[in-house]
Parts: C-alpha cells; structure tokens; sequence
C-alpha cells in the first residue's frame, strides 16, 4: 500500500475516534452516565458516582460484610453437632475421607466435638453458642445460614471468589460492582470504604478490593482509624486549599483534552478521582472522627478513640453508611485457627478472638436497628469457607484445631430485608457436608444484590469478549427466597 494512503487512512481513523458522534469518549461517557443516547463528551454533566436507579424496588440501599479473615470454626458458633461431641477424639469415619484433599491433616485424623455450650435464644430459638452472648441477644434479628460451601480451600482463591466472583487475580470486586450500579449517596465520601483490623492484610489482597477490568474510580477506598485516615489526600506542605483547588483546575482541562482526543474512559476515572479527593480532605475527617460520639455508644461498642481495632470499625461502619456510603467492608484478620499453637487454637485463642468482635457487632446491629437504619443496611458475617469437623493435630500438635473445609460453613445476614430469627440450611450429623438447602458462593452474591435491587443476571460489564457478572460468566447464581421477608 502507498505511504500516503496509509497516512490517509489513519488520519480518517484519529478524525474518527476525536470527532465522531459515537466515539470512543462518548460511548465511555455514556456507559460511565448511564445514558446509551449521549451524543458527545460533556464532562460537566457526567459523574460516575451519581445515584444510579436499580432495576426494581430495592429493600437495602447500603451494605456492610464484617469479613473474619482465616475463618471461624463453624462448629464452635453456629453448627452444633452432638454426634461430633459424642465421638469426639474417635477415628473419623472412612468414608469422610475418601477422594478428599487436605491442606494440612495427615493420616486419619480424629474426629473433634466441639468443647462450648450451646442454648436456643431469642423468640426464635436458634442455637448459639456460649462464646456469643452478645449477638445472642440479637438472633431474633439475624439469619443464620448453616448450609454455604464453596470450592476453594486456600485462603486467597476462596476470598477472591467471594468477593470478585472468581478465585483467580483481575476480576472486580463485590463493592466495586455495586457502586458501579448503583452509585453513591454522598459525593464527598467514597462509595466502597474498606476498613482492616487484626494487624495485616486479608491473604486475598487489596484485589479484594480492587475493579477489576471495571473503570477505577470504583474503586475500594481504605481507610485508617489512626494517623491520616487516608494516605496522600491531605495537601503537601506549602500548598493551601486555594493552590490545590487551582492546580486540579489545571490538571481537569489537561484531561479533558485528552479525553477528547484519545477516548480513554480512565481519563474520566482520574478526573473523577480528583475531584472526590478535593472533596474528601473536608468530608473524611469529620465522619472518621469517632470521638464526636457520646460516652453510651462508646460504652456500647467498646471503641477507643485513637486506636485501630474491630470495634472502632464497627463504630466507623454505621457512621459511614448514616452518610450515604453505599459499601462498607471490614477485614478482621486472625481466624485461621489450626491448633498449631496456644494462640492458634480453639480453647486458648478462640475464645479471646471472638470476645473482640461479639460486643461491637452486637453494638452496631443494635446502633443501626434503634436509628431505623437496618432496614436499608443489609450486614453479612462471613469467613472464606469452614472449617473440618476433625481435629488437625499438625505436626504432633496437642492444642486442638480445625483445618480448612470447602463443603459447608456457617454466616449469618441481618437487616435490609432479609428476615431475622431463621436458620437456613443444615449439614449432616457430624457436620461434614451440607445435607439440605446447599447455597453457593453465586447464590450468596445473587441475593446480596437482589436486596439492593439488582437482578444478578441482568447486571453485566463486557470484557474480554465475554458479558461479565459478579457471580461469573456462566450466571449460576440463584437468589435465596426462604431468607428475605
């Protein structure tokens, strides 16, 4: 082909992709708005957070998922199995371990009953167990779901398919997805907060947080409960708030050029970004400031000012979704109990770890339902997966532990319109797998959205050629209709 045609053909296609109606940039801007008919690039009508309208009547407009990094023994809170404790320490049956993979049992392990009381409480009945005399005094409020099992038994794979939808690294992630969908309320606070507590990160990683191959300004934004609640949005020494407000005029032109002329939807997504950051450095101190809080809720939740603790991210939690953030996610790492040590094991460290978080989730349910919030809020508590109904004795170990266990384990959901003082699903006697009411990973992300009304199949992002979902390409997702009310 001749060189100037070759010129001329790409200056058709650059004249194309600048100036044309449907161009890169307008159709980005028309995915990113909501609206399939805009015309051209009009980056002051456009804003990727704005509250977008469900596809049918929602019965919850926020989300808070209390994530137990490591996961908690099931058999020790909510699956009270007496056939387990009347075997207990007795060689497991053999046909529980046929064609079974363990990350770390050896040999024929032991079957391990577990050593803590349970009782019905509430109206409703439930059986809990004596480590959760807080929540205890909630059940008639919550659901709790006996039956859930997954397919992963590594923490990050299983943590990756919980929250993204996938156990492998790119997709987006559950908070992310929704305020893809739906928005933000407050459009000086981030639509998906992450909080951490327990001392390090989730195995999964801030991917868990991530968007995947979504735009970027959904983003999960981590906060902190000491020091700058977030890193770098403060403004450098020897710049005022005049200086930097000029600065992103200057930076927003910049970008807008390029959006124009290249069609970047990231070119909006970092627009977009630091305008929310302009606005954070007035919003996010105040509502991070738990000391504005009187003595009774401190009380209440065992918060201390000042220090990074579950409690204190409970306590952020309801304040950030009584200011219109649409997600809230709290990591609480510390879970993985093998029974690998005194600390590690589920007579010594158990106990301590679950008094740490029973009284401030027992707080936040109770904070949210006398201030008509649970309603609109749905809260889920939930590890990656269970835990074994035998006891792993690693190594020679003398302190009793569970290994990891994909086929069932227990979570418990309250609030925005999933009906309390059920329990949902039940396993067999030994509490190995899942006998009744089987639901998945998909099944749980389907309902999740349903309550924010969002229909899981419907709810799409192309990439790759493929019509992605939250509960994956294939849509196997099923909404669980015994749990709402």
């Amino acid at each position: 082909m001749h060189i100037a045609h070759q010129q001329a053909l790409l200056q058709t296609r650059r004249h194309f992709l600048r100036n044309c109606n449907v161009g890169l940039g307008s159709l980005a801007l028309a995915a990113l708005s909501g609206n399939a008919t805009a015309a051209a690039p009009n980056v002051e009508a456009v804003n990727p957070l704005a509250v977008k309208q469900p596809h049918f009547a929602a019965k919850a407009k926020n989300v808070i998922y209390l994530h137990m990094a490591g996961s908690p023994p099931q058999h020790e809170l909510f699956d009270f199995k007496p056939e387990l404790v009347k075997h207990n320490m007795q060689p497991c049956p053999d046909e529980l371990m046929k064609g079974q993979r363990f990350p770390f049992i050896k040999g024929h392990p032991k079957l391990l009953g577990t050593p803590y009381k349970f009782t019905p409480q509430g109206e409703c009945g439930t059986l809990v167990s004596e480590l959760l005399p807080g929540l205890s005094s909630m059940i008639d409020d919550v659901a709790v779901i006996k039956s859930m099992h997954t397919d992963q038994f590594n923490h990050a794979p299983a943590q990756l398919l919980l929250y993204t939808g996938s156990p492998r690294f790119g997709a987006a992630a559950m908070g992310s997805w929704i305020t893809y969908g739906l928005g933000s309320e407050n459009q000086n606070l981030p639509g998906f907060v992450v909080l951490l507590s327990g001392g390090t990160d989730p195995s999964g990683g801030k991917s868990l947080w991530g968007t995947g191959f979504l735009p970027s300004v959904y983003q999960g934004v981590q906060c902190r409960t000491t020091g700058e609640p977030i890193l770098y949005v403060s403004n450098p020494k020897g710049m005022d708030r005049d200086v930097r407000r000029r600065s992103l005029d200057a930076l927003r032109k910049l970008n807008e050029i390029e959006l124009q002329t290249v069609g970047d939807p990231e070119t909006l997504s970092r627009i977009s970004q630091y305008e929310l950051a302009y606005r954070m450095q007035m919003a996010v101190p105040e509502v991070m400031d738990i000391g504005r809080e009187p003595k009774h809720i401190h009380d209440a939740y065992g918060t201390q000012p000042g220090q990074a603790s579950f409690a204190n991210n409970c306590l952020l939690a309801r304040r950030l979704v009584e200011q219109g953030v649409r997600y809230v996610q709290l990591f609480d790492w510390g879970w993985d109990f093998h029974g690998t040590g005194k600390g590690n094991d589920i007579v010594y460290g158990l106990p301590d770890k679950v008094k740490q978080i029973d009284r401030p989730i027992t707080a936040l349910l109770r904070d949210l339902k006398n201030r008509g919030l649970l309603e609109e809020t749905l809260v889920v508590w939930s590890g990656e997966f269970g835990r074994t109904s035998m006891n792993e004795e690693r190594n020679g170990s003398k302190f009793l532990g569970r290994d990891h266990h994909p086929h069932c384990f227990s979570i418990w959901m309250a609030g925005g319109g999933i009906k309390g003082g059920i329990t949902h699903g039940e396993t067999d006697d030994l509490g190995y797998f899942v006998t009744q009411d089987k639901m998945s990973i998909p099944d749980l992300q389907a309902t999740i959205l349903h309550q924010l009304g969002m229909n899981a199949h419907r709810f799409t992002y192309p990439f790759q050629g493929l019509d992605n979902r939250l509960i994956g390409p294939a849509g196997d997702g099923a909404v669980r209709e015994a749990l709402l009310a």
